[in-house]
């Protein structure tokens, strides 16, 4: 990470936040014509690069893995918000958000991060090396989530269809939230050194050799803005959602592709970030920054869509149907037999690319 020389605050990383809460402010609960639309999603796309730029600011002084933990935490505040929003607005129809949003995002995590960083930094230098030890963990704990959270419901009798009764429901949201802090416990404080980058000899990268870190107060001013990105993002996403609902519903699609738009966009900045640490064979964090995600989106919004089901009227449906469990299983053990040597080739990532091109043909045409 380089900080750009010049006043911070004229940089447009710092211009787009403060516009997009500008904008957010002056067309909150209105309907938006569409050259307006055209303009929010500029904006929004705006505020995307610059919370990746500011969310790497204060990752590079922090340094890993709190760096990833930072983004990816940040990015799945986003993914709440935004669900917890639309399933508030949306009525009957949005029953499904959650489990197709968070479905989607753990596909594109374990699968597209992961996919795309493994292809890059294969290609660029050779062969992908990583911690087995820290990313094997990572797994486990995804697919506990994600089996605990997306399964089980379509298998249990207590609530009529996928759904889980509200003991079951409370349960599940408790057990989420206390694995994903243990692991983050983990990954911070216990075993950090499992979840640092290593070299081609075995080796962990203690620091950054390209770049200064940033200063405290730099850190700071990027932490602010950083709040302020993700304010936009989430209240201008809001807005345009509409706009991607009838998009969605005039192409012919199914409704489940809503689900898919969001946590494409929502993850766009991980991705981004992902693809950096590729490039500069820091390849732990790639997949500190994929899995991380697609745990803090379980883990997070299953409690989040728990607290919100109380004054939600509607069903929340959250098991997912026999062609997802099928993915979900070939995602885990595929990613399973990439984890364990420590090291990849190109084929790993595209096996990983495949099965997310899998996913979204599926999506489209289920």
């Amino acid at each position: 990470m380089v900080v750009r020389p010049g006043p911070l605050l004229l940089q447009w990383t710092a211009v787009a936040p403060m516009i997009a809460v500008v904008l957010l402010i002056l067309t909150w609960g209105r309907d938006l014509p569409g050259l307006l639309v055209i303009v929010v999603t500029l904006v929004l796309a705006g505020s995307v690069l610059a919370a990746v730029h500011h969310a790497e600011v204060v990752a590079h002084r922090v340094g890993e893995p709190f760096g990833s933990l930072v983004l990816a935490v940040a990015v799945t505040v986003i993914e709440v918000a935004l669900i917890v929003t639309l399933m508030i607005d949306g009525g009957d129809k949005s029953a499904s958000l959650a489990r197709d949003t968070v479905f989607a995002a753990v596909m594109i995590t374990c699968n597209g991060i992961v996919g795309l960083s493994l292809l890059v930094a294969s290609l660029r230098h050779g062969v992908a090396v990583f911690n087995p030890e820290g990313t094997g963990a990572a797994l486990a704990t995804v697919a506990t989530l994600a089996t605990l959270s997306l399964v089980l419901p379509s298998f249990t009798t207590s609530a009529p269809g996928p759904e889980f009764s509200t003991v079951q429901l409370t349960f599940a949201a408790v057990t989420s939230l206390i694995l994903y802090g243990l692991f983050v416990a983990t990954q911070t404080v216990r075993h950090r050194e499992y979840f640092l980058p290593i070299t081609r000899h075995g080796r962990v990268v203690t620091e950054d050799q390209q770049a200064e870190a940033p200063t405290t107060r730099t850190a700071m001013i990027s932490l602010v803005l950083l709040g302020l990105a993700l304010v936009g993002v989430v209240g201008l996403a809001k807005g345009v959602s509409p706009t991607i609902e009838s998009g969605v519903s005039a192409a012919g699609l199914p409704h489940a592709v809503v689900g898919v738009v969001i946590a494409l966009l929502v993850l766009l900045p991980e991705t981004i970030a992902a693809l950096r640490a590729a490039r500069r064979d820091r390849v732990q964090t790639s997949l500190n920054l994929g899995l991380g995600s697609a745990m803090a989106s379980i883990g997070l919004t299953i409690p989040a869509v728990a607290l919100a089901s109380v004054w939600l009227s509607g069903p929340l449906v959250l098991g997912l149907g026999a062609t997802h469990m099928v993915l979900l299983a070939l995602t885990i053990v595929v990613s399973s037999l990439t984890v364990v040597p420590g090291r990849a080739t190109p084929l790993q990532g595209g096996v990983h690319l495949v099965l997310l091109a899998v996913f979204l043909e599926l999506a489209a045409n289920p």
